[in-house]
């Protein structure tokens, strides 16, 4: 399931309402140290809730079309048709 941007793996025994709390809190504390939380994975282990999170990488694929050299996303739609007309060298 994917709460707020975030994929979360849970057990059955834990609630909806549960699980939306403590992905909250973990963006809450992701933030504050400046990353981005990407997946949750909750689990019961006796009478509490084990909580093991995933940084969200911040690592981004750079390209270069015709001397330019930024992310897919930020090409014009003449940049982004070039890339899609290049074959693959293997």
């Amino acid at each position: 399931m994917i709460i707020d941007g975030v994929k979360v793996v849970a057990e059955s025994e834990i609630t909806e309402e549960e699980i939306k709390e403590i992905v909250a809190a973990e963006q809450q504390l992701w933030n504050r140290k400046g990353k981005e939380l990407a997946a949750v994975q909750l689990s019961i282990h006796g009478d509490e809730i084990e909580v093991k999170a995933v940084e969200r990488s911040p690592i981004k694929r750079v390209r270069r079309i015709t001397g330019y050299l930024s992310t897919e996303d930020r090409f014009n739609s003449s940049k982004q048709a070039e890339l899609a007309d290049r074959c693959a060298h293997i």
